[in-house]
C-alpha cells in the first residue's frame, strides 16, 4: 500500500470521526489520536495536513458539488463514509492540482469499496465521474 493511499485512509478515518460527532470535536485532535491509536508511521504528513485543511477550507463548495451531482441524495442522507470519501475526492479533483484527476477518482473508489457498503464504489464513481466530465468539457 502506497504512502499516499495509507494517508488517504487516515484522512477518511479522521473526517469520518469529525463528521460523526457533528463537527464539534477539533479535527486535528482527532487526527493526532488516530495517528497514535492506529500506528500510522508511513503517512505523508504534509499531504495529510494539506488535504484535511483543504477539505475544511472548501467544505461549503465541496458540499455544493455533492448536492449538485447527487441531487436525489440529500447530503445528510449519504452515509458518513461515502460523504467524506466524496469530500476528499472532490477536493483533489477541484482544488489540488498536485493530484492527477484520474488518481483522485480511482483512490476514492478504492477506499469506498474497501470501507463502504456494497454500492459505495459505484456511488462514488458516479458522483466523481460527473464532476470530472464537467471539468474536461
Amino acid at each position: 500500500m502506497s504512502n499516499r493511499h495509507l494517508t488517504r485512509v487516515l484522512i477518511v478515518q479522521t473526517l469520518f470521526t469529525w463528521d460523526f460527532y457533528n463537527k464539534k470535536k477539533d479535527i486535528f485532535n482527532i487526527l493526532d489520536d488516530n495517528i497514535k491509536n492506529f500506528s500510522y508511521k508511513k503517512v505523508d504528513l504534509i499531504f495529510l495536513k494539506k488535504t484535511i485543511q483543504g477539505v475544511l477550507d472548501n467544505l461549503e463548495k465541496i458540499n455544493k458539488e455533492i448536492t449538485l451531482h447527487a441531487p436525489e441524495w440529500p447530503i445528510e442522507q449519504i452515509t458518513i463514509l461515502d460523504r467524506n470519501v466524496l469530500r476528499i475526492g472532490i477536493y483533489e479533483l477541484l482544488f489540488n492540482s498536485e493530484v492527477p484527476q484520474k488518481v483522485a477518482i480511482n483512490e476514492a473508489i478504492e477506499i469506498a469499496k474497501i470501507f463502504g457498503g456494497s454500492s459505495s464504489g459505484k456511488f462514488i464513481n458516479g458522483v466523481l465521474g460527473s464532476i470530472y466530465k464537467k471539468i474536461i468539457i
